[in-house]
């Protein structure tokens, strides 16, 4: 079916003009990984009637186990791993390179950060800033450092493709023991702020293991899920660890923030679980109502993660504003009243998306015309450009190396403005509530002011 004149394809659409060579598999993980994080966020909420914000797996600790197959972010950032290597060979001109593969990730983020920036100024100068109105502006940022981590990988992808090509798995094995290195100079040398290069190492290093799928030199899935497995509990069990794959409130030692050697091998396990699942996967994401299903989810992904904190905590607003009692977080009473909050969640989720859609969305432009990621033209992604994000070959002309500056700036300045929000939150903003990126402190004004300007800086066109 040919796309209708002038209008952006449907969904149906897109998904008829898949070609056969197209991994759907790697397109199904990506949605499915993402809605795993939306559904754990939601239920880890523990609003309490007095209206602060709790974590169910504090509270039931014994809980935090299911974070060993709920934390799921690993294989988003496999995932990413895979589609960069992909689209970085068929466009290598650095600049094109990060405009095609960031626009549709930074347009959405733009615009949730600045709407909710004149939301947050708004009620503060009101003097509606406390309660959990005053949680919202906090929390409502925190996921943002997913979206800063996976700027970062897209910016480092053409010098670690570099070292991948030359080294394989030693790049994955060079990452790895770094990793290792910054907890062993953390826990046992005592080293201030090492732990810190784990943000990149770490994370780096699965996404690396993309690389290695994209070229088919993944291999043993079953070798790579045991050894992670193994190394993980090995880990927990022996050392400094704790068992949550997620941040707990209060803990002094985080898997996540920032990330361990334990949460690596945790990565590790589930690429290889995931790859595990690869035959079944394919034939499931083969159907063309389930295609159909991941191509759609896949347009919105990005629109419906920024806002699903949102919906979430409006719903909660909505039922103390009308008096409804809220039982006590784990209790019969709470367990009983989850499945409604939850729906009620996905469906102010899906107004929320229905509303700022447009912003994930390419121009109108046939499906053939569109940069795949994934080895095809189906244009389905919309989580961070992970496929089919825009930027084409004639951006690669003699202007590419002349806007290679504007789009490594560009980027840095998205990077620390993203990551810098998600730190600092909106709480407190005529305050000048600061948080240290880095070794600076940083204001929610700054961080939005920096986001926006690495935005535009990657719109430009030389």
């Amino acid at each position: 079916m040919p796309p209708r004149t002038g209008a952006a394809p449907t969904a149906r659409e897109l998904a008829a003009a898949t070609p056969a060579t197209r991994d759907r598999y790697i397109d199904l993980l990506r949605v499915a990984s993402l809605a795993v994080v939306v559904l754990g966020h939601w239920l880890m909420a523990a609003v309490a009637a007095d209206g602060k914000v709790g974590n169910l797996l504090a509270v039931v600790p014994r809980l935090q186990i299911l974070t060993w197959a709920l934390q799921v972010m690993p294989v988003f950032f496999f995932v990413g791993g895979f589609a960069h290597a992909l689209s970085y060979r068929s466009r290598p001109a650095y600049a094109a390179f990060v405009r095609g593969r960031v626009r549709r990730l930074l347009r959405p983020t733009a615009l949730f950060a600045a709407v909710w920036g004149a939301v947050a100024l708004a009620v503060q100068l009101a003097g509606a800033g406390g309660g959990l109105t005053g949680t919202a502006l906090r929390l409502v940022t925190q996921p943002l450092w997913f979206i800063g981590v996976y700027l970062a990988m897209v910016a480092f992808t053409p010098p670690l493709l570099r070292l991948h090509r030359r080294w394989g798995w030693g790049a994955f094995a060079a990452l790895a023991g770094g990793a290792a290195a910054v907890d062993v100079l953390r826990f046992a040398v005592g080293v201030p702020y090492v732990e810190f290069l784990n943000f990149a190492l770490v994370w780096l290093a699965v996404h690396q293991l993309g690389f290695l799928r994209a070229d088919g030199r993944l291999g043993a899935p079953w070798a790579l899920a045991g050894a992670g497995l193994v190394g993980a509990v090995a880990l927990v069990a022996l050392g400094p660890y704790p068992l949550s794959m997620v941040g707990m409130p209060g803990e002094k030692v985080s898997n996540m923030a920032p990330p361990t050697l334990a949460l690596l091998c945790h990565g590790v396990w589930l690429v290889g679980a995931v790859e595990l699942l690869r035959g079944p996967g394919t034939r499931l994401a083969a159907r063309a109502r389930v295609w159909r299903a991941v191509v759609a989810a896949n347009g919105v992904a990005m629109t419906a993660f920024l806002w699903h904190l949102t919906a979430m905590l409006a719903v909660y607003g909505a039922l103390l504003a009308l008096g409804v009692p809220l039982p006590e977080p784990a209790s019969a009473g709470w367990w009983a009243g989850l499945p409604l909050r939850v729906a009620a969640a996905v469906a102010v989720t899906a107004l929320l998306v229905g509303v700022f859609q447009r912003a994930e969305r390419p121009g109108a432009r046939p499906p053939a015309a569109r940069g795949d990621g994934s080895g095809g033209a189906a244009g389905s992604g919309g989580s961070g450009g992970a496929a089919g994000s825009g930027g084409t070959a004639g951006e690669a002309g003699p202007g590419a190396r002349g806007a290679a500056p504007l789009a490594v700036l560009g980027i840095t300045l998205s990077v620390l403005g993203v990551l810098g929000l998600s730190m600092v939150g909106y709480g407190g903003l005529l305050e000048g509530r600061a948080a240290t990126l880095i070794a600076f402190p940083v204001t929610a004004p700054q961080a939005l002011a920096l986001t926006l300007a690495g935005w535009l800086l990657v719109e430009l066109r030389r």
